[in-house]
């Protein structure tokens, strides 16, 4: 698999559901924008964020040879059951923000709000992405709102609806 970024083309991999981009013209897509993290390796970004860079025409993704289109990315995320989270992270990303991993946390995504970035600040949000026919037990939002307020961030709760638009909610923790 090859991804060309900036009209270079870099080798890179797709492995464990990741993409490792190698060379060192990857630093300022990581540095400037955010976008992966750093291995030893190379640049390794989620399928998340090479859908996102493949749909905004910032790098070219092939397999085998043979350039995998919009359509064939699109199909990898929903095998993997992460297009809901994909149209959250897509719809952040547009508004401005960093999005990051929330896996630590037990959520899909860190939030930064806009004009904060990862090592310069700390996440505001945890997001969590459900479906509008998902059933969320209470005891597992209450969970979910006490990691977030443990680690001093506040809850959105992204919600998908069948048309595919999403409605945030910012559930915090209060004391009675």
């Amino acid at each position: 698999m090859f991804i060309k970024i900036i009209g270079v083309i870099l080798k890179s991999e797709l492995k464990n559901d990741l993409i490792i981009i190698k060379g060192g013209k990857t630093e300022a897509l990581h540095s400037k924008s955010h976008y992966g993290i750093i291995t030893e390796e190379g640049l390794q970004l989620s399928l998340i964020e090479a859908l996102y860079l493949l749909e905004k025409d910032k790098i070219k993704v092939t397999q085998n040879g043979k350039e995998l289109s919009l359509d064939e990315m699109n199909l990898i995320i929903h095998d993997n059951d992460l297009f809901a989270n994909y149209l959250v992270y897509r719809d952040l990303r547009n508004r401005g923000y960093i999005i990051k991993t929330g896996f630590k946390y037990g959520s899909e995504f860190r939030l930064y709000q806009r004009g904060t970035s990862p090592g310069e600040g700390h996440s505001n949000y945890l997001v969590k992405v459900t479906s509008e026919n998902d059933h969320i037990p209470l005891k597992d939002l209450s969970s979910y709102v006490r990691v977030a307020h443990g680690v001093n961030k506040y809850l959105l709760l992204a919600v998908v609806d069948q048309e595919n638009d999403i409605t945030y909610y910012n559930i915090e923790w209060t004391r009675p």
